[in-house]
């Protein structure tokens, strides 16, 4: 919803240096976390943020105008935010663990993953739980064609067990 984005946004703003870096560099696995971080405090002390252009805007002065920007250069360091403010590792991990324990045998599970954290939480949720049996050994990709009609799928991973 709006007001949650809006809280969300100024819970952001208001993380620390040290919070900036730990959400940058472990869930946005941003090589530029540290200048990132450095660079959103530096900003703050100079004037309040206070929408999320103007972040972006910090955001990607730290980032090399050398590299490929396929992508906006601040959109590790959102999702990375957005997880943080979610917490939504430590949901993802809770959810594997219930389902483990509801799904009747034969039941299946399927889960989309956006981000390799996520991804790595699944893959050995299914490969180390003897609750688990994979369906697909493999990781299933969105086609081209998917990816070209709707470009968000590009990042998603496809993961299916049925519980035994």
């Amino acid at each position: 919803t709006h007001t949650h984005t809006l809280l969300s946004l100024f819970f952001a703003l208001s993380f620390c240096s040290c919070m900036w870096l730990h959400a940058g560099h472990r869930l946005g696995e941003d090589r530029y976390a540290h200048r990132i971080a450095q660079a959103i405090v530096s900003a703050r002390r100079v004037k309040h943020l206070e929408n999320t252009t103007q972040l972006a805007a910090v955001i990607a002065e730290c980032i090399p105008a050398s590299l490929n920007r396929s992508k906006h250069p601040a959109t590790k360091t959102f999702q990375a935010l957005r997880m943080a403010v979610n917490d939504e590792l430590t949901e993802l991990r809770a959810v594997l663990a219930a389902a483990a324990q509801l799904l009747r045998p034969g039941a299946r599970l399927a889960v989309i993953s956006f981000h390799s954290l996520e991804d790595r939480l699944v893959k050995h949720a299914f490969k180390d739980s003897s609750r688990y049996r994979s369906i697909n050994k493999e990781v299933l990709l969105a086609s081209p064609e998917e990816v070209a009609s709707n470009p968000r799928a590009r990042s998603a991973k496809l993961r299916v067990a049925e519980a035994v």
